[in-house]
Order: structure tokens, then C-alpha cells, then sequence
């Protein structure tokens, strides 16, 4: 498969993950970054079949699924529930279609659920019990009168969403508040506090902008309490390369691979 800065124009794309191939639509028409495949999300799915971090039966969300590749990726891996998140443009055009599309090529027992997740909405705002949404600025519930989540998560990903300073903090406190929410859930489900634990976090992205980047990290151990670490380049150059893509160091270039710890 080729990178994704050599596929924007075309519509529709053949995405191999081991020995299933998803045919996902993009639009690259300026209106959302999100209704295009990018690197990130490639590499991040590759990253994941060939990690151990996936396990057959966890429950992993996406923040910005964008097309929904990685999202796809891992419900084919095996993880019971993937619940796949964007903005409404994002779902409507491209994200709904997809999984819609490929449902049939996910193996018993996984599914991949679609809702919309606006980070600018605080977390005692979200909602579980609704059938398209997370958190929306045009259905906003009273604070405490919102389903508390019952199933805690194992997995968060998230590719390419780092791009825009006035989101840095609402990303952030999103992914803190999932953190939190699941732990809780966990801890609820009757998990003792020694079993109980927060969802692994990774985030994918291009370092356009080393500032931000730098600025986005170091929020997220300084106010969030994010333990921060980088998954080596050389963990994400041998898994493009067990995936078959024979790409140059150049094609993903500025690629890094992180993973965040939630404190508790």
C-alpha cells in the first residue's frame, strides 16, 4: 500500500490488514482533514497487528477516526467492541460508509460502533446511552444526570489529531477524562484496585509543527498527569515492514509513535 501523501486523489482506496483488505472512500475536498487517510492512522494500524498491546476481546476507542482504518484494523484483530469517534462531517461523509461497508469482513464477535465525540464538550457532559453520540454541543444533558460509562476500556488510540493549539487542551482532557471514566468503571464492575486499571493511550502523529508537538507532551504530564513515552522507530519501522509496506524512511518521515500512562 502506498503512504498516504501519494493517495489524496484517490476516491476510493485498498487498505491490506494481513489478509483482509478494507475499501475505505476519502474525500479530500478541504472541508475536514479528517475525511482523508493519513500516515499516522497507516502507521498506527500497522504498529497494532503486530503489537501485543491487541488482544482478542478488549475494548478499545478512537479518538478522530477519520475514515476508519485503524478503527477497522482492530475490530479484524479481534477486539470485541471498537467504538470509532469523530465529528458529524466526518461521520457522515466518510466514517459511517466505511465501517458500513466492510462490516462483513470483521470476524464474529467484533463490532465497530460509531458516535460522535466533540472534544470541546466536558466529560461530565458525555453520554453512554445514546445511539449516535458521546458528546455533542447540540445535546447537551444537565451535569450529573448523565449514564456513568459501565464497561471500562483496555485500548485508546488516536492518529493524526494533533494539529491545532486551541485543541491541544480540549484533546487532552478528553483523553484524561476517558482515562478516568474507565477506571471508574472498572473499578465498579467489582475489578479490586489492584487489578483495576486505566486504558493504555497511544497517540500517532506527524511532528509538523515541533512546538505544538512539544507543547501537547509536556501538558499532558504537567496538568494531566500523563506518564509520557515514545514507542521506538524502530518498533514502527518493523511493523511497516512486516505489514508489507516497503517504504522509505523518507515516506513517513516525522512519524512518532506515543504512549501515555493515566496515573490514577
Amino acid at each position: 500500500m502506498l503512504p498516504a501523501s501519494q493517495t489524496k486523489q484517490s476516491k476510493l482506496l485498498a487498505c491490506p490488514v494481513g489478509s483482509t483488505v478494507f475499501h475505505l472512500t476519502q474525500s479530500d475536498d478541504g472541508v475536514s482533514n479528517g475525511t482523508a487517510l493519513w500516515l499516522g492512522a497507516q502507521c498506527l494500524s500497522a504498529y497494532l497487528t503486530h503489537s501485543a498491546v491487541v488482544k482478542p476481546g478488549i475494548r478499545v476507542l478512537e479518538l478522530g477516526s477519520g475514515i476508519g482504518l485503524t478503527s477497522l484494523c482492530l475490530a479484524r484483530l479481534g477486539c470485541s467492541t471498537v467504538i470509532a469517534t469523530d465529528l458529524p462531517w466526518v461521520i457522515s461523509s466518510c466514517l459511517a460508509k466505511n465501517v458500513e461497508s466492510n462490516r462483513s469482513q470483521l470476524p464474529q464477535g467484533s463490532e465497530v460502533i460509531v458516535r460522535e465525540l466533540d472534544w470541546t464538550v466536558t466529560p461530565d457532559r458525555w453520554v453512554w446511552d445514546h445511539e449516535t453520540i458521546i458528546a455533542s454541543p447540540t445535546y447537551l444533558p444537565s451535569v450529573g444526570s448523565t449514564l456513568q460509562l459501565t464497561d471500562g476500556l483496555d485500548l485508546i488510540i488516536t492518529a493524526d489529531t494533533i494539529y491545532s493549539a486551541d485543541l491541544v487542551t480540549p484533546f487532552l482532557r478528553t483523553l484524561h477524562g476517558l482515562c478516568a471514566q474507565s477506571l471508574a468503571a472498572a473499578s465498579r464492575s467489582g475489578k479490586g484496585d489492584k487489578s483495576a486499571r486505566a486504558p493504555v493511550v497511544l497517540i500517532c502523529l506527524e511532528r509538523r509543527d515541533p512546538s505544538l508537538t512539544d507543547r501537547t507532551l509536556e501538558e499532558a504530564q504537567s496538568t494531566w498527569g500523563f506518564v509520557v513515552n515514545r514507542i521506538t522507530q524502530h518498533k514502527v519501522a518493523k511493523a511497516l515492514e512486516k505489514s508489507g509496506f516497503n517504504w522509505s524512511k523518507d515516506d513517513w518521515d516525522g512519524v512518532e509513535l506515543w504512549k501515555l500512562t493515566h496515573r490514577g
